[in-house]
């Protein structure tokens, strides 16, 4: 239809304005002339954009590799649209919860559980591609996500070696994949949460940018400290509006979210308010909707809303 290809149109130009947000700052600086002329565009663009209707239904996603999608940036331009799902039953369960991501798709195709480390002394949460092993040791462990001593900061890794354990070269060390900051709430309980999202920036090729450290002081959250940003990414959740009618603040979920709660956010880059590169919301007591864009990866999108389930006091 007519109305399809508009919003196709708009789609591309807003997708490769989109990527050249989230490259690498030695590349960035190549393209800085290619981006005016986009920016241009963009312009002339941003009214069509406005008048685009709800979003069409998630698209087809296969893969044969379950493991290399859930760490593969999402393709440009398609919006990959999952469930998460909170299992609570049981003794343990409590406090401990199994949380499943599924594609939101019929098939409601699995990609990864997590649960919460027990006797750690700051929240530590694993990430396996099997929802029957969760171990450490076992061979589906894709990632985990660590927060510190005050469950205010939290650091997400892929599967790879501890660098005290890898080769001199840290070919085979472990990649931070994000740093998740949640910011203390001046005004008490009212009002929503702040949150920063670091993630490493992407190359020519569309690739994320490995960040092996060496130790926590040459980490995602330091470097970010310490605003030594070369290679990375910042990212914020977009500030609600609040809304008279209801009382509460509001995001534009386009339908996907359908219950009010605190967890619920979207996350952008300042460069382009209106690229949502990942949204998390409540649609049932123990079912949230979760969905990614480029340059997020599932284990990242995952692993930022596990974060946000995790009890911090000191920002509720």
């Amino acid at each position: 239809s007519e109305e399809e290809t508009k919003s196709t149109k708009s789609k591309k130009k807003s997708t490769s304005a989109s990527s050249s947000m989230f490259q690498a700052s030695a590349d960035k600086d190549k393209d800085k002339d290619k981006d005016k002329d986009k920016d241009k565009d963009k312009d002339k663009d941003k009214d069509k954009k406005t008048k685009k209707k709800g979003r069409s239904p998630s698209p087809e996603i296969e893969f044969d590799n379950l493991e290399k999608f859930v760490l593969e940036p999402a393709p440009q331009g398609v919006t990959v649209k999952c469930r998460v799902t909170r299992d609570q039953r049981g003794m343990d369960k409590s406090l401990y919860p199994l949380y499943y991501l599924h594609l939101d798709n019929e098939k409601k195709t699995f990609l990864l559980a997590g649960r919460k480390r027990k006797k750690s002394t700051t929240s530590n949460y694993l990430i396996s591609i099997d929802a029957t092993d969760l171990s450490r040791g076992g061979e589906n462990f894709v990632g985990k996500l660590r927060s510190n001593l005050m469950g205010t900061k939290f650091t997400v890794f892929d599967n790879a070696l501890n660098p005290d354990r890898a080769l001199p070269d840290m070919s085979n060390a472990r990649q931070e994949l994000a740093g998740i900051i949640y910011e203390t709430n001046v005004l008490g309980i009212k009002g929503p949460r702040r949150m920063t999202v670091i993630i490493p920036g992407m190359n020519k090729s569309n690739e994320r940018v490995p960040v092996r450290p060496r130790n926590e002081y040459d980490g995602l959250l330091t470097r970010h400290q310490n605003r030594r940003m070369e290679n990375l990414i910042e990212l914020h959740n977009k500030t609600p509006v609040w809304n008279e009618e209801t009382a509460s603040h509001v995001l534009n979920f386009n339908g996907r979210v359908t219950q009010a709660s605190i967890k619920n956010f979207q996350i952008v880059h300042s460069n382009d308010l209106d690229y949502i590169v990942m949204q998390f919301g409540r649609i049932a007591d123990d079912i949230f909707t979760l969905d990614y864009n480029y340059p997020l990866c599932a284990v990242q999108a995952f692993a930022i809303a596990l974060s946000s389930f995790d009890g911090k006091i000191a920002c509720e």
